[in-house]
């Protein structure tokens, strides 16, 4: 356990360690849960395209309780019992070694990361509903992008995300498939009553594909949007 706890530190001191002042703007925004609110727009937008609103606002429910379900296991069950302190904080001696963002040290617990749970049970849940290669790879990009932030940020170990990676895909994958099943039902219903929208659910999936570059589009914009923040507080 020792060695293992020194090699997580040497992790996170080598990847904190590539810094400058513009990866140090981009990733501090990039952090920011709020700074995807049109990326979880555009992926609403998918749900609603593909499924029609009220099956959409199903999943929109059942995305919630996946977030609020990874959110407080990570954060209010198992933090306080682990109680491990984060890289950055001043009470860790680690801390000292450790590059500051502008004066980001995060709470007092780290482990696990809570947005690498959150962020892993949003993505989870919509690649277990979109299974195509183009989307997964898309939702995985974000979902290390945003883990990747908390490292460099020093305010998470390797440890910490890859806990918190592995609560969120358990959660995420249990919510995505109650969805798959009760859209199914659903289906099946409408099919029975001869409505035009009981197609399979392949045929669904395929003729979403469109709705991919929307997605696509939403991520590319936010990440120039914070290039140009970050060019613009270098200058």
């Amino acid at each position: 356990m020792t060695e293992i706890i020194q090699l997580d530190q040497e992790i996170l001191l080598f990847v904190n360690s590539l810094h400058c002042t513009f990866l140090d703007y981009f990733m501090r925004a990039c952090s920011d849960k709020y700074v995807w609110i049109a990326f979880y727009l555009a992926l609403f937008a998918i749900l609603v395209h593909v499924f029609g609103w009220r099956k959409a606002v199903y999943g929109l429910l059942l995305i919630t309780v996946t977030i609020v379900l990874t959110d407080q296991i990570s954060s209010s069950l198992i933090r306080p019992m682990v109680g491990r302190l984060r890289p950055a904080n001043p009470d860790n001696p680690l801390s000292a070694m450790v590059h500051i963002v502008d004066g980001y040290r995060g709470g007092a617990y780290g482990f696990p990361s809570s947005h690498a749970a959150n962020t892993a049970g949003l993505s989870f849940f919509m690649m277990r509903v979109f299974r195509r290669r183009a989307f997964m790879w898309l939702m995985t990009i974000w979902m290390l992008l945003v883990c990747y932030s908390r490292m460099y940020l020093g305010v998470h170990y390797l440890g910490d995300i890859l806990v918190g990676l592995a609560i969120g895909a358990v959660i995420g994958t249990i919510m995505g498939i109650i969805f798959l099943s009760t859209e199914r039902r659903m289906r099946g219903r409408e099919r029975d009553g001869n409505h035009n929208s009981g197609e399979s659910y392949q045929s669904l999936v395929l003729g979403s594909q469109s709705t991919d570059r929307l997605a696509l589009a939403v991520f590319l914009v936010t990440i120039l949007a914070l290039m140009l923040y970050a060019v613009v507080r270098l200058l």
